[in-house]
């Protein structure tokens, strides 16, 4: 037996969550079983634990938690062995398939990759789902050619922004921050960022479909209203990587960035994306993610914090990395 955060929704679809006991035989079918020891809190999780389940939770009772790292501790797959560290995020766990909020886990082979050397399994989930989505989005903008001067980064103090700004200002980019919050400009410079922008400067309602050339390149975790805007304030040929629907999934936008201007609108998915991306992806992680800056995004929490904790993502009251400790 071993303990999980279970998500129970009643006939009159409030939703529960406690901590309870259950064996082995209850996990969801999988090729590995994986003795979990991190995972962390995002903005899905919060949604699932959140009445009705946002509309992610496929089944209840539910084990949230989009991604974890930890121990293989039995596996019908060759390519995994007892004693083996591994990492998962996307493939819909902890929405459609039981996740990392538990002390073990049952997955698909398939959905795992190898911790690269240079990580251990608590700075895997300091990066986890939210910084494993910045280093796609830091990939797709050096894929199609990040231009000079700064690049923006929206909703910077988020998960998927501070990890943004680390790897961006380690590269040699000079980084803008975008923040609705005064209070975290101190822990944006001290990531890297060399701009602090209010997000009421950025999230104005667009009077024209383009301004001047400020960013030669842009990951947005935000979407909506302040995507439109950012999209005129492009250079020529620069690019955005978004990742974020808090702004909403509506896009009040023109063609006119894309016709006059050639900006580039590129969507990152983590959820399924390709083994050797995701690969490629950790491994460029644990090369150009300074580990002192991730360290300074960590939140510790353990599972008896995620009602609460989950909640506080919804209202935009956590900034970095909160980390759960499953055997606390």
């Amino acid at each position: 037996m071993f303990n999980a955060l279970i998500v129970n929704k009643d006939d009159e679809g409030k939703t529960s969550a406690a901590i309870t006991q259950i064996s082995e035989d209850q996990l969801p079918e999988g090729e590995v079983l994986v003795a979990v020891e991190y995972t962390t809190v995002n903005y899905k999780d919060g949604l699932c634990m959140s009445p009705g389940g946002g509309g992610l939770v496929r089944n209840y009772p539910h084990v949230p938690g989009i991604d974890f790292s930890g121990t293989v501790e039995a596996s019908s797959d060759d390519r995994y062995k007892p004693g083996d560290k591994v990492v998962l995020t996307g493939w819909r766990v902890g929405e459609a398939h039981w996740g990392g909020y538990a002390q073990k886990a049952r997955v698909k082979a398939d959905w795992l990759v190898p911790l690269p050397a240079g990580l251990d399994a608590r700075q895997a989930m300091a990066v986890g789902t939210a910084g494993f989505t910045s280093m796609l989005s830091v990939m797709a903008l050096e894929d199609h050619g990040i231009k000079s001067g700064p690049v923006l980064v929206t909703g910077a103090a988020g998960g998927v922004g501070s990890v943004a700004v680390a790897i961006l200002a380690n590269l040699g980019h000079e980084v803008a921050g975008v923040t609705g919050r005064p209070e975290t400009a101190e822990y944006l410079t001290s990531l890297g960022a060399t701009q602090i922008v209010a997000r009421e400067e950025i999230n104005e309602t667009v009077k024209r479909p383009l301004e001047g050339e400020t960013w030669g390149g842009c990951v947005d975790a935000v979407g909506g209203a302040m995507l439109a805007r950012v999209l005129g304030q492009m250079q020529y040929g620069a690019s955005v990587a978004s990742v974020g629907l808090a702004g909403g999934a509506g896009l009040p936008a023109t063609v006119i960035p894309f016709l006059l201007r050639g900006v580039n609108l590129l969507g990152i998915d983590s959820v399924m994306q390709p083994y050797d991306n995701r690969l490629r992806a950790w491994e460029r992680v644990a090369k150009d993610l300074p580990m002192d800056k991730l360290e300074a995004m960590v939140v510790p929490a353990k599972l008896s914090d995620l009602p609460k904790l989950t909640a506080d993502i919804l209202n935009g009251q956590v900034k970095g990395r909160v980390v759960v400790d499953v055997n606390a």
